[in-house]
This record gives C-alpha cells, structure tokens and sequence, in this order.
C-alpha cells in the first residue's frame, strides 16, 4: 500500500526589499525556510522576518 503525500510541506521565504535594494549593507538575499498546511494555506506566505544583509525586519514571501 501506497502511502499519500502529506499536508505540510516545507517553503522557502525570500526578503523582498534585498532584490530591490542595491544600497545595503552586505551582498546577498536573506532566505528561511519554514513549513506549512498546503490544504489551509493555499496562497504564498508572506512573513516579517529579519533580514540581516538589510539588517532590519523585513517581509519574506515564499519562492518556489
């Protein structure tokens, strides 16, 4: 017997402001990872994590 897959799965969280913004304090784009309920939660995430190459609380949206 075949088992289902199950309902959480694991998301990766993106800041959105380190794509944008050239003028920050270190290279790069701060990512999370985090889990959730695809049947709960249909649509993308959208969190206020902190980002430390912006060095401030920022929103992280989920990427692929």
């Amino acid at each position: 017997m075949a088992k289902s897959k199950g309902a959480r799965i694991i998301v990766t969280l993106e800041c959105t402001e380190c794509r944008t913004n050239l003028d920050k304090r270190s290279p790069g784009v701060s990512r999370y990872t985090s889990t959730k309920n695809r049947r709960n939660t249909t649509n993308r995430l959208e969190l206020k994590k902190f980002c430390t190459h912006c060095n401030k609380h920022t929103v992280h949206k989920e990427i692929k």
